[in-house]
Formats: structure tokens, C-alpha cells, sequence
């Protein structure tokens, strides 16, 4: 194996490494892809693994604790990083009048990247790492990798006729494009009756306050990382949100049954046929649209490429005088809408007084 093998000119006793590095501020979700991801790929590479920053590794706004529920083996500690080269996943954006972040950065709707498989060791990756192509085939291997200590592991929440309901809230909130519209809820909670009649739906989620604004009539949780990590990863049925969060637990479970999730994934909301981006495309999942349907991920791979094959132009940045512009419409969208739904609770309010 060309990773038992010492590189000449790396330092006595540097092994030949794939790695990857926690970054302060990343989410946990985000995290775990290029954990999971790298570890995997230096596996097929034939390399040793390692990470730098393990300090990092799920301490941010939702946790300070670091990954306390589980014994991560996160590989051999790289502190020098000037000893790898660093290797950015690469990346396709498209150009869409849809939000002012697409008019000047455009949108990330990349796959995945081959020229990953051809990296020499002492390599750091970075970037999305979200796609299949990376892990699929390690999935028993990751299910061990990923498993949670006893102590902190429950199925308190594991019900033939519960559908656990994960909201993503936080910054996702302001955003007219990622945060999900009432209509997927709902849709996705009828699709489930359809399973069952007598399904019922608990949300978890991150920002309750926002969950009870989106969907008051389901009762809204917030545990601890762990337990909000344990209850998805438990559940018998799942509805996510397009968040990075909930895909390694769904991802490992052995409960689950039926996974509904946003089609287009992070532009939902806006897309008229590309994925936010393609690497979010899972062959567990079914997804859902604006309309209500349900899609399995070998129907919207093929769609996807139909889209492609449109020939539809990737666009480059707007000019600011259309990025002004853009930001003021979706400034007096947000508010008007904000102003929309506060008038509905109160009147809702008002009726059941």
C-alpha cells in the first residue's frame, strides 16, 4: 500500500497522507462531509488519513463542547501546515437573478470532482466534499466510524407512526431563498399520511422560535447537539430541511424508511431545474417540489441532465446598478411578508380568544 510508504523530503517519519482541516465557524454538518469524505478518498488512494484543526471540530454557535457524543478517530494530527499542498474542490457557478449572493458570487451547482482521485499524497481538501461519489461505497465503514456513545444514544423518539421533522432556522431565516417555505412542510407532512393515517410529526430543529412560526401547529424541540443528532439519526421517518445537519444521521440510520427532502436543495424555493447544488443529490432520498411531488434521486440525476443539455448559459456577475435593485426588492419582499405573517397570528390569536 503506497500509505505504509515514507515520502523523501516531508520530514523522517511523515507518512504519505490525504487529509482535510476543521475550519473555525464551520457547522457540524459541514464538517462531517470533509471528515468523511477525505478519510474515504485517502482509503481509495491508498494514502494514511489525517486532519488538521481537530481543535475545531463541532465547537460553533450550537456547540462549544466539541464532538463529546462520539470517539471520532480523526486520523493523524497535521499541526505543520506548510509541509501539504492544498487542493480546492472544484467548482461550477451558475448566474441567476434570483437572490443578490447568485448575482455577484453566482450559485454553487457543482458535482462532484474527479480530479480528486488523481492528487499525490501530503494533499489537504477543502471545499463542499458533499457527494456521494466520495462515500457511498464506505457506508457500513462510516456507520462505525460515526457511531454514537451509549450514553448519549436514544430511541425515545423511534415510533412506527412518528415523523421527525428537522427546520433549519438560524441565519437561513432572512433568506427568501434557502429558508423553506410553509407549503414543503405541509406537503411533505400530507405525503407522509399517505404512508400512514395515523402518522404524527415532531419538529427538531435548531431555532424553535422560527419553527413555531413556520409550522405552530407540530411541537418544536431543541435538545443538545447529541440529542437533536440521536433523534434524527433514530427516526422512522424524516422530513429535512436543506441543511448539511441531518445527512450523516439519516445517512447512518438503520431505523429510517422514508426520507422526504427539498427538491433543488438549496434553491427550492427559485430553481427552474438546477440543483444548490448537484452533489446534494442522494440515491436514499426522495425529493420533493414546489408542487408537492415526489421524485426519486435517479428521476432528478436525469432531469439534471436534461437541464444541462438545454445548453443554458452559466451567466457571470450582474452589473451593481441590478445588484442595488435586487437587494431592495428582497428587502421590501422579506418585510412585507415578515409584516404578512405577524398579521396572521395575531388574527389567529384573536380568533381563538
Amino acid at each position: 500500500m503506497i500509505g505504509t510508504e515514507f515520502l523523501q523530503g516531508q520530514g523522517l517519519g511523515t507518512p504519505a497522507m490525504i487529509g482535510t482541516e476543521f475550519l473555525q465557524g464551520q457547522g457540524l454538518g459541514n464538517q462531517l462531509f470533509c471528515y468523511v469524505s477525505a478519510r474515504c478518498i485517502a482509503q481509495d488512494l491508498g494514502y494514511e488519513f489525517g486532519t488538521a484543526g481537530q481543535e475545531q471540530l463541532a465547537v460553533n454557535i450550537h456547540s462549544k463542547k466539541g464532538m463529546y457524543f462520539m470517539d471520532l478517530d480523526l486520523g493523524i494530527p497535521i499541526r505543520d501546515l506548510s509541509a501539504f499542498t492544498a487542493y480546492t474542490e472544484a467548482e461550477v457557478r451558475l448566474y441567476r437573478k434570483t437572490c443578490v449572493h447568485d448575482m455577484t458570487y453566482g450559485c454553487y451547482v457543482a458535482g462532484a470532482d474527479e480530479e480528486i482521485y488523481r492528487l499525490p499524497a501530503q494533499t489537504l481538501l477543502y471545499g463542499n466534499l458533499q457527494s456521494e461519489r466520495y462515500f457511498q461505497h464506505h457506508r457500513e465503514e462510516i456507520r462505525q466510524w460515526l457511531r454514537v456513545k451509549e450514553e448519549y444514544d436514544s430511541h425515545e423518539f423511534t415510533r412506527d407512526n412518528l415523523c421527525i421533522i428537522n427546520i433549519r432556522g438560524g441565519e437561513y431565516t432572512d433568506s427568501r431563498v434557502l429558508f423553506l417555505r410553509r407549503k414543503y412542510w405541509l406537503d411533505a407532512m400530507e405525503n407522509m399520511r399517505k404512508l400512514r393515517a395515523d402518522m404524527e410529526f415532531m419538529v427538531v430543529t435548531d431555532d424553535v422560535e422560527a419553527a413555531q412560526r413556520v409550522l405552530p401547529e407540530v411541537q418544536a424541540c431543541h435538545f443538545d447537539l447529541a440529542g437533536d443528532y440521536v433523534t434524527i439519526k433514530n427516526a422512522v421517518y424524516l422530513i429535512l430541511s436543506n441543511s448539511t445537519f441531518a445527512f450523516f444521521p439519516a445517512f447512518t440510520s438503520t431505523t429510517v424508511k422514508k426520507i422526504i427532502a427539498p427538491k433543488y436543495w438549496a434553491r427550492h424555493n427559485v430553481s427552474d431545474g438546477y440543483w444548490a447544488s448537484e452533489q446534494n443529490i442522494y440515491q436514499d432520498f426522495v425529493y420533493q417540489d414546489r408542487r408537492g411531488r415526489l421524485f426519486t434521486a435517479q428521476d432528478c440525476r436525469q432531469e439534471l441532465e436534461e437541464y444541462k443539455n438545454r445548453g443554458i448559459s452559466m451567466g457571470s456577475r450582474y452589473d451593481e446598478g441590478a445588484i442595488q435593485r435586487q437587494a431592495a426588492k428582497e428587502k421590501a419582499l422579506y418585510y412585507g411578508e415578515k409584516a404578512v405573517r405577524k398579521l396572521g397570528r395575531i388574527v389567529k390569536k384573536e380568533r381563538k380568544d
